[in-house]
């Protein structure tokens, strides 16, 4: 949808996909981060000895953690450069 086609819709009509979109947006965010901590938690940490992190366990996490979301906002940002120079239908 253009951004011309988004401002000729009713107030309502503008509004409600603006709700949508938040709603699909915080989804989104949720299932990365529930990814994230699966991620990173199984593979950092291998036993339940204590309540809290032993300083490897929890230099595991740092690095998973950064990791995933660098890999995360590369892919976002090589899917935009791709979404950019993909031809509209018209």
């Amino acid at each position: 949808m253009e951004a011309a086609d988004f401002e000729a819709l009713p107030e309502e009509d503008k509004h409600r996909m603006s709700t949508m979109i938040d709603h699909l947006q915080v989804r989104d965010s949720l299932k990365m981060y529930n990814s994230l901590v699966e991620r990173c938690f199984c593979h950092c940490v291998e036993s339940f000895r204590r309540k809290t992190l032993d300083k490897q366990e929890e230099t595991c996490v740092k690095r998973c953690a950064e990791k995933y979301l660098k890999h995360s906002m590369r892919v976002s940002m090589r899917f935009a450069e791709l979404n950019q120079g993909a031809p509209t239908p018209d």
